[in-house]
């Protein structure tokens, strides 16, 4: 298996892992969505809650230039560590939403 076939079966996994979390029966529903045509793995909350319309990203995986690009990450204690544990190469992770000082710090890919 090549590396960006590996790296599209790890994401979808952890996409897959996270929605399939147990939670509180009043939370808005959690949306998995994979497109792996145009590589973009992203987490969603979707629907209504008792303060209205809910829709926001968890989290959001994208492959370019054969790196993962974290995009958003809304986890506490941080999805890049997900991605490690699940031997993604630090090298090839791109903390995308911040700025390449603070990914410089992190010792993870800067683009």
């Amino acid at each position: 298996m090549d590396k960006l076939e590996k790296y599209r079966k790890i994401l979808q996994q952890i996409v897959e892992r996270y929605a399939q979390l147990p939670r509180r029966s009043e939370q808005v529903p959690l949306v998995p969505i994979c497109d792996t045509v145009h590589d973009n793995y992203l987490l969603m909350r979707v629907g209504w809650d008792n303060t209205g319309r809910a829709h926001h990203t968890l989290f959001h995986f994208r492959l370019k230039d054969g790196k993962v690009w974290v995009e958003d990450d809304g986890i506490e204690h941080g999805i890049a560590n997900d991605l490690l544990e699940a031997g993604i190469a630090p090298e090839d992770i791109v903390l995308a939403f911040q700025g390449r000082e603070p990914r410089a710090v992190a010792e993870l890919a800067l683009s």
